[in-house]
């Protein structure tokens, strides 16, 4: 799936994407106040399938998981950045966000049409005709991404293991 790109600076704080007023409010207000405090009208302008790029230390802050969830329910395809904060990088994956540090951002440009595919580890610019190499994820993380995040991928788990079980149990044989 395209999207376009939405380019930040660095630093980006989790108070930036999930600002504190309005944490009593859910997800969908959250989200709705997404960044506007460094670009106002990101939650009104950003469609599923969009991608965020972003320089060094993203997600750096409280450990408030609200802040990749914001982000995941906009529907972004993912986070490329330069570097992300630990707390924030794994609180992405866990929700199932898509979250890849790029060597070099090359010549990323706000609004251009992209691709990302995280399973490639590519960042395809696709008016410039460029790809650009990530940084690849590991393969357990991979697959806790395609499950959704850890949540489902722990109930995929633990739904294979009882079936393993139920199977072992119903065996005629001694």
């Amino acid at each position: 799936m395209s999207g376009r790109i939405f380019l930040l600076g660095d630093d980006v704080d989790t108070d930036q994407l999930a600002p504190g007023a309005y944490m009593k409010g859910g997800i969908e207000a959250l989200a709705a106040h997404c960044l506007e405090g460094v670009r106002p009208g990101f939650a009104q302008e950003v469609r599923p399938g969009d991608i965020l790029v972003a320089g060094r230390n993203f997600g750096v802050g409280s450990s408030r998981e609200q802040a990749a969830e914001a982000l995941k329910h906009l529907g972004l395809a993912g986070v490329v950045a330069l570097s992300f904060a630990g707390i924030f990088y794994r609180n992405a994956i866990n929700l199932g966000l898509p979250v890849l540090t790029a060597p070099d951002l090359g010549r990323v440009t706000d609004g251009a049409a992209a691709r990302l595919d995280v399973s490639a580890a590519r960042l395809e610019l696709e008016a410039a005709g460029e790809t650009l190499a990530l940084d690849p994820l590991p393969d357990n993380l991979q697959v806790l991404l395609a499950d959704g995040g850890l949540v489902p991928h722990l109930k995929k788990r633990f739904a294979k293991e009882r079936n393993k079980e139920h199977d072992r149990c119903a065996d005629p044989r001694p």
